[in-house]
């Protein structure tokens, strides 16, 4: 059975409020901090490995292989630029991301491209239904 008093959440990583805790305003910013780039993950780039000289408020980066400057040393995890400084957190496998239409799941070792059947070319698609001429 998981302890209650464990310092993090399971999944997210979101910091629980112990307590008597001085300044809980503290860990539930951060956790909020963590929800609001992660839920609906949306990156900038996959494999980026140079920090953009001026990011925006908010903008993900999913790192690759050899970050360098700033990122230096945080292979594979995701950079956040929150509140003028950069925000390192670490995908779990199965976490979902997209850049655009170019959608990855985090293996554990990388961000790959979903095996998704072809949909070009169908002879047709019924909703709820097979296809016919009516559907």
């Amino acid at each position: 059975m998981p302890n209650p008093f464990d310092q993090e959440s399971a999944r997210l990583a979101l910091g629980w409020m112990q307590p008597a805790q001085a300044q809980k305003h503290v860990t539930f910013n951060e956790a909020l901090r963590r929800l609001d780039h992660l839920v609906q993950l949306t990156v900038e780039a996959f494999d980026a490995e140079t920090p953009p000289d001026t990011p925006d408020e908010g903008g993900i980066w999913a790192l690759g292989a050899e970050p360098a400057g700033a990122w230096a040393g945080q292979s594979g995890a995701l950079a956040a630029w929150a509140e003028g400084g950069w925000l390192f957190l670490e995908p779990r496998p199965g976490w979902r991301a997209a850049c655009g239409t170019d959608l990855r799941l985090w293996s554990g070792d990388a961000w790959l491209r979903p095996d998704l059947p072809e949909l070009d070319g169908l002879p047709g698609l019924g909703v709820n239904t097979s296809h016919d001429a009516t559907n």
